[in-house]
């Protein structure tokens, strides 16, 4: 089963957009290499002072060996949108009966 991982920072959304459409190639490749750990989704969400991308891969450690190998690209990006640490997050789905979209 697939696992939801979310990465919650402190940081301009603003500047996000602005990073992401300076360089479009430089998302791009993230994305490609996600895509070869098994990416399965992906969105980057803002709100007031804050940053969050969520993904779904096919488990965590599939994640971890994609952040690792792309910190060196990643973490330029976040030096220039993030005011603090990033939190990440493992989530499984839980199987509750009450499943709405998403193919649900």
């Amino acid at each position: 089963m697939s696992v939801i991982v979310t990465l919650i920072v402190p940081g301009d959304p603003q500047a996000m957009e602005r990073a992401a459409a300076e360089n479009p190639a430089r998302l791009e490749a993230i994305v490609a290499a996600a895509k070869g750990h098994g990416l399965i989704a992906h969105r980057f969400y803002g709100s007031e002072g804050k940053l969050m991308a969520i993904d779904e891969w096919p488990d965590a450690e599939s994640f971890q060996r994609f952040f690792a190998e792309q910190e060196p690209t990643i973490g330029p990006i976040m030096q220039q949108v993030a005011t603090g640490e990033p939190e990440i997050t493992f989530w499984t789905k839980l199987e509750t009966g009450d499943d709405v979209g998403w193919d649900a």
